[in-house]
């Protein structure tokens, strides 16, 4: 079954103190429109300070997950990405006027329940999910971190740590369907080792650190004086180590509260693939920077699989849905301007359209005559002529219409097409057509290869008596 994309319902607010400036931070939820992805917006730098929520974007992960685009930063989100993942959200506008977001208890608890106090609502995009189905691996020797993605019918995790010591010692937890997120994964709040504690306290980082917003292990003999030190710094009246080797800030929410937390972060990483799958992912000793690269090497073969999955088969033996002659009594234009020579598929939400590239077109004789190369303006114009075959097709008697552009965007030609290619244009619906009003994806492709990807907008209008 084919799901919609998702974004939330109303926006909603959650403040706390950055982690490391110290500073009031508010993180605001706000609907987006569909196929515009997770973007953060730094509202302190303006309306368009936009930074995607996304792997290229990452510009740090030694302590925390960091991104920044255009110079714009913004630190510590993988909490926040780990809740949008945890509500399937596709489409979200996550709005914070300081350079990191708040860090509040340390969990992903205050976000999830400020989504769901926002409420979840379907968009008319499609949701497009990819089905792992092969194991893909990932070592890293340095870290000891090995993550491995597994073919599952659904997007499971498994994580597992092993620190060595007595106080964590060897941990598992594991997510089996993301509905279980907010109440088995959500509340569960980073950790951190008294001594690091005091390494991140001397080098001033922590100006926003609060004994209630992480749990914190002892991790060696502490005398009184140390303690006392440590409550002066956070306010507090005394600070003392529980039997279980912790300071008496929290108590644990999960007997395995640090792998639940690891594994949190894990999902909250790999969120910036921006693209559901469903596999079972296996981490054992994860942390920021091997989520990272694992999750790189999972979007290359996502982006592979979807460009192999979307690749029409054209068989020229066989009889296609519309030969020119028919295609001219839809379309207005004539030699040398019609550009499209058969249709091959079409269905109520996408077309596919061929084009024979030969040696005979007008154009050839003046660009690039030496290098024969078919000019970028025309294959947009042939994909659009393809489209214009589709939006017709959703109208009663469509010899009395005509299509026109009315923009195009993310145009990116990726390959040169010469004479003796044969095109296949592919374009789906991004949005059900309204008000005569039609916005498309197109790929063309010569062979496996893609060679141009746009979006293009265009019109229906009735042609004049």
């Amino acid at each position: 079954m084919t799901e919609k994309q998702k974004t939330i319902k109303n926006q909603v607010t959650v403040s706390g103190v950055g982690l490391h400036t110290g500073k009031t931070v508010n993180l605001t939820f706000k609907p987006s429109d569909a196929n515009t992805g997770i973007r953060f917006l730094r509202n302190d730098l303006g309306e368009e300070a936009f930074v995607s929520a996304c792997l290229s974007n990452v510009a740090d992960t030694s302590r925390g997950t960091t991104l920044e685009e255009n110079g714009i930063r913004i630190a510590t989100v993988e909490h926040v990405m780990a809740a949008i993942a945890g509500f399937e959200l596709d489409n979200l506008i996550v709005e914070v006027n300081a350079p990191e977001t708040p860090i509040i208890d340390g969990s992903a608890k205050p976000y999830a329940d400020a989504l769901s106090k926002a409420g979840i609502a379907e968009q008319d995009a499609l949701r497009e999910e990819v089905e792992i189905s092969e194991a893909i691996r990932f070592f890293n020797e340095e870290k000891d971190c090995e993550m491995i993605a597994i073919p599952s019918d659904r997007f499971r995790v498994s994580c597992m740590i092993d620190f060595d010591n007595k106080l964590i010692g060897t941990q598992y937890a594991y997510l089996n369907q993301l509905s279980d997120f907010k109440k088995e994964i959500a509340p569960s709040r980073t950790f951190v080792f008294l001594h690091e504690l005091e390494y991140l306290l001397e080098k001033n980082l922590i100006k926003g650190g609060d004994l209630s917003n992480s749990i914190v292990f002892v991790d060696s003999q502490v005398e009184q004086s140390k303690l006392d030190k440590i409550a002066k710094v956070f306010n507090k009246p005394t600070v003392k180590i529980k039997n279980e080797s912790i300071l008496n800030n929290v108590e644990l929410n999960f007997r395995n509260e640090p792998a639940r937390h690891k594994l949190l972060d894990v999902l909250g990483d790999l969120a910036l693939i921006g693209k559901p799958f469903k596999a079972h992912i296996i981490a054992n000793k994860p942390g920021h920077t091997s989520n990272i690269e694992f999750a790189k090497k999972l979007k290359k073969y996502i982006k592979d699989k979807l460009a192999s999955n979307h690749v029409p088969q054209y068989d020229p033996n066989e009889e296609p849905i519309h030969d020119v002659n028919y295609i001219k009594k839809l379309l207005p234009h004539r030699y040398p301007f019609l550009l499209v020579d058969k249709i091959i598929e079409i269905s109520d939400s996408h077309v596919v359209g061929v084009k024979n590239v030969t040696m005979n077109e007008t154009f050839f004789q003046g660009h690039f005559p030496k290098e024969p190369i078919m000019p970028g303006v025309l294959q947009i114009e042939a994909m659009a002529q393809t489209g214009g075959i589709l939006v017709l097709s959703t109208v009663e008697n469509p010899e009395e219409y005509s299509t026109y552009f009315l923009k195009m965007d993310n145009v990116r030609f990726k390959k040169k097409v010469v004479p003796g290619d044969t095109l296949i244009f592919k374009l789906s619906l991004m949005a059900p057509v309204r008000r005569g009003i039609c916005h498309m994806r197109g790929t063309a492709y010569v062979g496996k290869s893609v060679v141009l990807e746009a979006e293009l907008m265009a019109q229906i209008v009735k042609n004049k008596a």
